[in-house]
């Protein structure tokens, strides 16, 4: 029977790009996502189109195949009853959980749907990975679990038990329960700290998505903190080569019993958020129109990878500069909404 590898978020930003580059090297991939509403959907169908599947055969529950033999399911993590049914039907020997209840600012306003998707639904995950014998779960973490650390760059080694989010509390809550997990019953875990992900077919919650279509339209793009922000952009591609890298190396724990690892995946440059908005308006040729705020309620000034441990590991470090990744972003943000008729 074929071992395959079980990408929950597979319609998401993270999940596609590393579906369609699995799929691409050969291995047998069983997608799985809830499709919510959080972000327009067909954004989502679009990813899973060019993953090859037909979109109207997409019903909840329905497991369909594409024409390279990789499957997809619409289900929710927090369907225990047909999670288990999935994990039955298929000889699922790595999981890969890129699904979750993404924003920082959107746990603000629905803190339910952040237990009910990152909490009840990852815990269901582990379960399943407990009764059938996983022989190795990678999962989604954030950097916000550093909260507003004053260390940089941010260690893996560091506290991370302040945070100032109700989504960053989510995800340190997962790595905590992925811990006790990988104790009590030896499922090896291996946790992935993304620093803020970006690329072709992105979030549109994300900045740099609604500062595009800001400049675009000739809106006012929003500055938070006055503009006094540095993030660690980290282009898509160099987060799923890091993630196949990753694996196969299984973690192994020889101070305590469990097998569990946690690494920080970011490009190690932490960018002014001004100067991001400089090379996109150059990219976009347009001169951004900006409004000074003061940050906002959840947010942190700075976010930077010690990325040291990750490297050895897997001999890679993400190297795709800012300038080109945000080129292909813009490249396919004006293929995908300026060439429709209803323009963006």
């Amino acid at each position: 029977m074929n071992n395959y590898i079980l990408i929950t978020g597979s319609a998401g930003f993270i999940g596609h790009h590393l579906t369609v580059k699995l799929i691409k090297l050969g291995f047998q991939v069983v997608g799985l996502d809830s499709i919510n509403d959080y972000y327009d959907v067909n954004l989502k169908l679009e990813r899973l189109k060019l993953q090859g599947f037909t979109i109207g055969e997409i019903s909840y529950n329905k497991i369909i195949q594409n024409d390279k033999g990789a499957y997809f399911v619409q289900l929710d993590l927090a369907d225990q009853e047909n999670l288990d049914k999935l994990f039955k039907r298929f000889s699922i020997s790595i999981v890969i959980n890129l699904a979750a209840q993404a924003g920082v600012r959107y746990s603000l306003e629905a803190p339910e749907s952040y237990i009910k998707s990152n909490i009840v639904g990852f815990t269901n995950l582990l379960e399943c990975c407990r009764n059938y014998a996983i022989k190795h779960l990678l999962f989604a973490s954030s950097s916000s679990v550093y909260g507003i650390s004053e260390s940089v760059p941010f260690k893996t080694t560091d506290r991370t038990d302040s945070p100032v989010s109700l989504y960053a509390a989510t995800k340190k809550a997962n790595e905590v329960i992925a811990y006790s997990y990988a104790h009590l019953y030896g499922i090896p875990c291996t946790g992935l700290r993304f620093f803020t992900v970006y690329g072709p077919l992105g979030r549109p919650d994300m900045a740099y998505f609604s500062f595009t279509k800001a400049i675009l339209e000739a809106k006012p793009i929003r500055v938070f903190n006055q503009g006094n922000m540095l993030r660690d952009f980290t282009y898509i591609d160099d987060i799923v080569e890091s993630i196949i890298r990753l694996m196969d190396i299984v973690p192994a724990n020889i101070v305590t019993s469990a097998r569990y690892k946690i690494y920080n995946i970011g490009n190690s440059k932490p960018v002014n958020l001004l100067d991001f908005i400089t090379t996109l308006g150059n990219l976009l040729s347009i001169k951004p129109n900006m409004i000074y705020t003061e940050m906002q309620l959840g947010d942190v000034p700075v976010t930077f990878a010690d990325t040291s441990d990750l490297n050895e590991v897997i001999n890679f470090k993400p190297n795709t500069s800012l300038k080109d990744g945000l080129a292909n972003f813009v490249r396919w943000y004006k293929d995908y909404y300026l060439s429709d008729e209803n323009g963006c």
